[in-house]
């Protein structure tokens, strides 16, 4: 391939990592078609074959070798997990009615959450009610 073709290859790969949630795996496949292009452009990168070799190469290793110092560098993906547990008893303002057992959504901590009325009565509009479990990423309600 050209070196231009590989060039190109680089920046649509930029893109998808500036497209894709974090994670920086993109990001070394880009640099790896930029690293190809280069060697391409100044007539060292061989036949065909051996470009996609290199690129595989360069890109793998790459990634297994700086993608952890790059998200620690940047303070990413530290592995703490989140306490979700943590949220039960706490106020969840509610954004619909919801029967007894339905399933809708409130907002806690700024952040609207699944929730479902554990409650025997209907649970009311605009008004807070105590987080009684969490059910994965499901609050259960309760009156106060």
């Amino acid at each position: 391939m050209e070196w231009w073709h590989w060039a190109i290859f680089g920046l649509l790969l930029a893109f998808v990592e500036a497209a894709t949630p974090g994670g920086f795996y993109a990001a070394f496949f880009s640099v790896s078609a930029f690293l190809v292009a280069l060697l391409a452009g100044v007539g060292l990168s061989g036949p065909l074959w051996w470009q996609w070799l290199l690129f595989s190469v360069l890109s793998v290793v790459s990634l297994v070798v700086f993608r952890k110092r790059l998200l620690s560098a940047l303070g990413g993906q530290r592995n703490l997990p989140y306490a979700v547990d943590s949220l039960v008893g706490e106020l969840a303002l509610l954004h619909e009615d919801l029967p007894a057992g339905a399933f809708g959504k409130a907002e806690l901590h700024g952040t609207v959450w699944n929730v479902q009325n554990g409650s025997p009565l209907p649970l009311t509009k605009g008004q807070r009610y105590r987080v009684q479990q969490v059910n994965g990423l499901t609050l259960i309600l309760n009156t106060l």
